[in-house]
């Protein structure tokens, strides 16, 4: 008998009517992942669930190495079905891991299988999936459909020529599969590779980036681009001459932390106006350390497991940010993310300085993400934002994932929000006004979502 039943996450009994009532099945906007256009535009058919359910995903990698898995069962060569039993001898282990809940979901959602994942079902559960995935309902687009997603945004790079994304447009695919721009490699000036990405660009100078920026901007935006995504693993704010700044480091110069800091705020906020102009949605996702084991970093590149939680000061350099494009009108709506739940307050705070009618939520706390994914880190988020701000205008949950089978986190999301929202009912602090539940509940699920980005 599995753990995944009807009344999973949901405590009493508000919790289970809204939940089933209102949030059950609604459909997904997965605002932010991972997944490849490519494969989606190819309708890739995979080739065994390790596959699917291991292949790429750095959290699951991450868990196997904290068991004692050794390396070649988690990117190296051992057969598929060794790498399989391995994940399924360690899971056990997993308690208090969202991991296990989510293995389940989703051997549950898209393969019937309600039984726990250990050393003695392995083989079993492998066998009967891979029968599955011979079929044609667990092929890319399948699993989309059969997820019920609205819409898809991946993370593309602004030189990216978006060829896949228009593939799958004339496709006929039902699910709306559009780009997000990910400037990342054009901000990051000190990182190695920026001489080779710049050229690539054909920038000869800090204004030809920019123009070269708007135009690609321009470019996506055509494509169907309403979103913007930012990895900050640090915020700084520094005003001056930013061409100054590219001139030296393209002609080979080491930059000093106020340079670097100078160049790094006159783009964020070119980049910024941009998104204003075109009514696009800034997403800040603020605090990850990268690559932290250089030796495996060496071996296995980068998004591989070795990323961790930082510790910033960014509420004064982030205030200054997003006050210098407010000051002439144009800070886009906005939604930040921390890695570190210590800074949910500060970033909930922050919101308020910078909210304007008419827009339901203009900036957003960004939902638990990464290492706050989990039910502890997504209650603390919730609750925060209901503390500091509107809790009813909430965008919800994405997948920020490699995987397509990850879409039953947006279950146990909204599990765990109705579980929140139900306890505050029949604890009495909220009252049972069944038109407002519903609104709430819709809306943080999907609706609010819908009409923030206006795909």
């Amino acid at each position: 008998m599995g753990i995944i039943n009807d009344q999973f996450m949901l405590k009493n009994e508000t919790a289970k009517h809204l939940y089933h009532d209102y949030a059950e099945g609604l459909p997904i906007i997965d605002y932010h992942c991972h997944l490849s256009p490519a494969e989606i535009a190819n309708d890739h058919a995979f080739k065994s669930i390790t596959e699917l359910m291991l292949g790429g995903d750095h959290y699951k990698w991450r868990f196997m190495r904290s068991a004692g898995v050794t390396e070649d069962y988690i990117t190296g060569s051992q057969p598929e079905r060794e790498k399989f039993r391995a994940w399924a001898k360690v899971l056990p282990y997993g308690i208090g891991n969202p991991l296990y809940h989510w293995t389940h979901l989703e051997l549950k959602r898209y393969f019937d299988v309600d039984e726990p994942l250990n050393a003695a079902s392995a083989d079993r559960i492998y066998d009967l999936c891979n029968e599955k995935l011979a079929s044609p309902d667990f092929t890319a687009k399948s699993l989309v459909t059969r997820s019920n997603v609205k819409v898809i945004c991946t993370t593309d790079d602004p030189m990216d020529d978006l060829h896949y994304h228009a593939e799958i447009a004339s496709s006929g695919f039902g699910t709306k599969v559009l780009p997000a721009f990910r400037p990342d490699k054009a901000l990051n000036i000190t990182a190695p590779d920026f001489e080779s990405y710049i050229e690539k660009t054909g920038a000869k100078s800090y204004n030809d980036l920019c123009n070269i920026i708007a135009e690609r901007v321009a470019f996506f935006h055509e494509k169907g681009s309403r979103l913007s995504d930012h990895s900050l693993s640090i915020v700084t704010f520094a005003r001056g001459d930013a061409s100054k700044v590219f001139d030296k480091r393209m002609a080979g110069g080491k930059l000093t932390d106020e340079e670097e800091a100078i160049y790094r705020t006159e783009l964020l906020i070119v980049l910024g106006r941009l998104y204003a102009k075109y009514g696009w949605v800034m997403q800040l996702h603020i605090g990850a350390t990268r690559n932290n084991n250089t030796r495996m970093f060496r071996k296995l590149g980068p998004d591989a497991g070795f990323d961790g939680v930082g510790d910033m000061n960014a509420a004064y350099p982030l205030s200054r940010l997003l006050d210098a494009l407010d000051e002439s009108g144009e800070l886009p709506k906005t939604i930040l993310y921390t890695l570190n739940p210590k800074d949910n307050y500060m970033l909930g705070a922050m919101l308020g300085n910078f909210q304007e009618g008419p827009a339901f939520g203009k900036m957003q706390l960004g939902s638990g993400w990464w290492f706050c994914d989990q039910r502890d880190g997504m209650e603390a988020q919730l609750k925060a934002l209901g503390n500091l701000g509107c809790l009813g205008s909430f965008v919800g949950m994405l997948t920020d994932s490699r995987s397509f089978v990850s879409y039953p986190r947006h279950e146990y999301f909204r599990r765990i929000l109705c579980n929140v929202l139900g306890t505050w009912v029949e604890e009495g602090e909220y009252p049972e006004d069944e038109e407002m539940l519903e609104k709430i509940v819709r809306g943080i699920s999907f609706e609010n979502a819908d009409k923030y980005f206006d795909f």
